[in-house]
């Protein structure tokens, strides 16, 4: 080993080892940490848990062929969800529709249909009369104050939920 030093350890080459391994050690520590934390408060990938409650009806009206129902969904997961179609086999001919109330600028109001509706993850959704509601078919004999009426709410995530709805005269649900 002629005119060859050896490698010698000084305080400069420790300095800048050190430092090349704790930088991506450091990164990944505070990495960890995040996710660990996310995943403490639920958050890691938990799927949509959705909870459908306060189902009501409108008594049918008259001659009219068509009453609203309404209910509250509840998305207590970490991701979102879409409330993609309302199925009943107890409603007369036809199909329920998701609907949206909508003041026109004449201040009348109209009815707008809706394909699907989000249900963000950790939030409530609440159908009203003045908002989001399921157009129900009258059936042939309709229904009375406080029969139950059978309904399944299809999520694109949630899956099918089935739930009950309660029929009510307008008003005296506190709509």
């Amino acid at each position: 080993m002629t005119g060859q030093w050896p490698w010698r350890p000084t305080s400069r080459r420790l300095t800048d080892s050190l430092s090349a391994v704790l930088a991506p050690v450091a990164v990944c520590g505070l990495a960890l940490g995040g996710l660990s934390t996310w995943t403490v408060f639920g958050n890691a990938g938990s799927p949509a848990r959705i909870e459908v409650t306060g189902g009501r009806m409108f008594t049918p009206s008259g001659a009219t062929p068509v009453t609203a129902a309404f209910f509250r969904i509840t998305n207590s997961g970490g991701a979102p969800d879409r409330l993609l179609r309302v199925t009943s086999a107890e409603v007369g001919a036809g199909e329920a529709v998701l609907s949206r109330h909508v003041m026109n600028s004449s201040n009348t109001a109209s009815d707008l249909t809706v394909d699907s509706v989000a249900v963000p993850a950790g939030e409530s959704l609440a159908m009203s009369p003045d908002g989001l509601d399921v157009i129900v078919p009258v059936k042939k004999g309709g229904w009375q104050p406080g029969d139950l009426v059978s309904f399944t709410l299809h999520f694109e995530r949630g899956g099918a939920v089935k739930t009950l709805a309660v029929v009510v005269r307008p008003g005296e649900d506190g709509s």
